[in-house]
């Protein structure tokens, strides 16, 4: 969306705009300097304040008709008493929805720093996925005055990043049969082109070529053939270097093991790891971030067709190790285990990978929280610190070495799925053994990829969930070298 964006130093630009957001902290204390103004509109306001029973906590909100030409509309929003970036996010979010037919909108949330975060909140809070409907609402706000005193880039910062989180909910939320890998391959070739970020596709003869047994061996039952994105960012300034691998099952009937008809509902969106992963770099290079990215993506089908993979397989991935397949619905460990492998040929400081991997991980954290695992507890910690900054929650899980026989077989070097418990442990020992001595972190992201309903900056659907911590971690590393805790 066109969002003009400014800042004003004084109240009277109040007079442009149809909805004014006010920030709200505990005591109903009125930050921008904005008490004089408060007074002004009288006791409606209080009264429309008491009603709502709004005390200036986080996640509070109340709406007062002024009378008034401009504006029209005055939303309280409680901050709560320190708020953090994810507190204004979301009361920016708030405010854009109530706002959403309103041409005009002014806010006071912008104060310390916050204004990316503004941005990013109201930008996202008007995503729609309208491209399948024949009368689409889109947004009305064409513009957007951030009271107080601020910086270009801070505006700059929440539009891109915004603009990459609506990218990749457009990716996941886009149908199965409008995104083949090919599709998807092309869109990513375009959109990058305008970002300093070399690609290469792989096709199925590179695929084979390079003995990527794993993608090949899932993309054997479609009849859509697979392929891998590899995307270079290289300012000439990096001191650092990432590799960022996401999953791009670009639709999961489970193959062979096929799934129930319920559970294939949503599986259009078993690419959001590879989605994250593309749009996360367009802002990494949109940014100019001095950090040099590697960022992967296999993308298949996982259908049941003819050729398909057959439980009791074998399967040798590019690092030489081979996997015996026994559910062909645990598929994304086997992409990954190839993806990861080339990564680790080029030599990354550090490495990540995003997946909607598992529903175990699901069961343990529910919708909101992602799971995190891996080998390196610095790397883990300074991801967990992005995501919390991002509005994005990782919960670590363990990684025990004891969990590794689960995964023993006489057939091969490892089966792909370990006994009924701890699904989620057991898939990211899987994929530690393609990582070789890289610090490496895995985010199972099965619930918060997909949001459940529409609230504050969120919409249901495809949440766009990752790209806003693998940017974060990336102004990290650009600010503090990456170092190997172990």
């Amino acid at each position: 969306m066109d969002l003009d964006t400014r800042f004003e130093s004084t109240p009277d630009a109040l007079t442009e705009v149809e909805v004014l957001g006010l920030a709200a902290q505990p005591g109903l204390s009125w930050p921008g300097g904005m008490d004089d103004y408060v007074e002004t509109l009288g006791t409606g306001f209080s009264q429309a304040l008491e009603r709502a029973e709004f005390k200036g906590e986080a996640g509070e909100s109340a709406v007062f008709g002024t009378g008034l030409t401009h504006p029209h509309t005055v939303v309280a929003l409680g901050v709560g008493k320190e708020p953090g970036e994810d507190d204004i996010r979301r009361a920016a979010g708030r405010l854009g929805r109530i706002a959403k037919k309103s041409g005009s909108v002014a806010s006071t949330l912008a104060w310390e720093g916050m204004a990316a975060a503004v941005v990013e909140g109201i930008r996202l809070s008007q995503y729609s996925y309208d491209r399948f409907k024949s009368k689409p609402k889109p947004s009305q706000i064409e513009s957007l005055v951030l009271l107080g005193e601020g910086a270009g880039q801070d505006l700059e910062k929440g539009k891109v990043i915004s603009e990459a989180v609506c990218w990749a909910r457009d990716l996941v939320n886009t149908p199965a049969q409008h995104k083949s890998p090919q599709v998807f391959g092309t869109e990513v070739v375009e959109r990058l082109s305008e970002a300093e970020v070399r690609l290469v596709t792989h096709d199925l003869e590179d695929l084979k070529e390079g003995g990527f047994g794993g993608v090949l061996g899932v993309a054997a039952g479609s009849d859509r053939e697979p392929c891998m994105l590899e995307m270079w960012y290289e300012p000439e300034d990096a001191e650092t270097f990432i590799a960022l691998v996401g999953k791009g099952i670009v639709f999961d009937s489970g193959g062979l093991s096929i799934k129930p008809a319920s559970a294939m509902m949503t599986m259009k969106t078993d690419m959001s790891g590879a989605a994250a992963v593309v749009a996360s770099i367009s802002a990494i290079a949109r940014l100019g971030l001095p950090v040099r990215v590697l960022g992967l993506v296999p993308l298949t089908d996982n259908m049941p067709g003819p050729l398909a993979t057959k439980p009791g397989d074998v399967l040798r991935c590019r690092n030489g190790k081979t996997i015996e397949v026994l559910n062909t619905d645990a598929e994304g460990r086997l992409i990954l285990a190839d993806a990861l492998s080339y990564a680790v040929e080029s030599g990354p400081d550090l490495m990540v990978d995003l997946a909607t991997l598992t529903g175990a991980c699901k069961v343990a954290l529910g919708d909101f929280i992602a799971g995190v695992m891996g080998t390196d507890e610095g790397l883990i910690e300074r991801l967990i610190g992005a995501g919390k900054d991002a509005g994005e929650q990782l919960w670590q899980l363990p990684l025990p070495k004891e969990y590794r026989s689960q995964l023993d077989t006489h057939m091969a070097d490892m089966k792909n799925i370990g006994g009924r418990w701890g699904g989620a442990i057991t898939a990211a020992l899987l994929l530690k053994e393609f990582v070789g001595e890289v610090p490496w972190a895995h985010l199972d992201i099965a619930g918060p990829a997909r949001w459940p309903r529409d609230e504050h900056y969120q919409s249901q659907g495809g949440s766009g969930f990752g790209v806003r911590t693998l940017v974060n971690l990336v102004s990290d590393l650009a600010e503090h070298e990456f170092a190997n805790s172990e």
